[in-house]
């Protein structure tokens, strides 16, 4: 299982998160997503390595930024 960790600008609640995760959990081969409105955390986990460009889009389109944490 690989796993990916992203800081998101701009959640500030429960909404925010749903937003987020219901968008990231679309991207192919994605099948387990965690976000944290407190924290600014989005992890992201599947099978194997998951395209950061496509997750970046996805938080994008639910109207917020993210960036790897590496």
């Amino acid at each position: 299982m690989s796993t990916t960790t992203y800081q998101v600008t701009g959640m500030t609640c429960g909404h925010c998160e749903m937003s987020v995760r219901e968008e990231v959990g679309q991207v192919p081969s994605v099948e387990t997503v965690e976000v944290s409105a407190q924290t600014g955390t989005l992890v992201v986990g599947g099978p194997q390595t998951i395209d950061d460009a496509q997750v970046l889009a996805a938080v994008e389109e639910a109207g917020y930024s993210a960036v790897p944490v590496r």
